[in-house]
């Protein structure tokens, strides 16, 4: 199936967890960890005109927060460690979830936001 400029419709969420571009699924969406590229190398789509805003971040905050206070929880009523142990435990795990899940989340917002409106310029 195509889209009205010619080009093969893709998924938004096989090309936002590719972070791929959304509009062709085969160039690469970043530039760096987090930087979208300016343009799509395959289609030449132009990635920078359009936005995530903080959605991404907002959704991990509360996804990733919600996970180590739960986790935590659970192993101070189980096994009471000490604090020290709380944060050797949980410091990098926010650290990892957070890092992890960003950019596969920003990916799909971008893929979403451009498949809900592709004429946006």
């Amino acid at each position: 199936m195509t889209n009205p400029e010619g080009h093969t419709t893709v998924s938004p969420l096989r090309a936002g967890l590719a972070g791929r571009c959304p509009r062709c699924g085969k160039g690469k969406l970043f530039d760096g960890l987090l930087e979208v590229a300016e343009t799509c190398t395959s289609c030449g789509l132009a990635l920078k005109a359009r936005d995530t805003g903080d959605g991404p971040a907002v959704f991990v905050v509360l996804l990733v927060g919600a996970l180590v206070v739960a986790a935590a929880l659970i192993v101070e009523v189980t096994y009471q460690p000490p604090f020290w142990l709380h944060a050797v435990l949980w410091i990098p795990m926010i650290l990892i979830l957070s890092l992890g899940l960003l950019r596969p989340l920003k990916a799909l917002f971008y893929a979403v936001n451009y498949s809900r409106r592709p004429d946006l310029r």
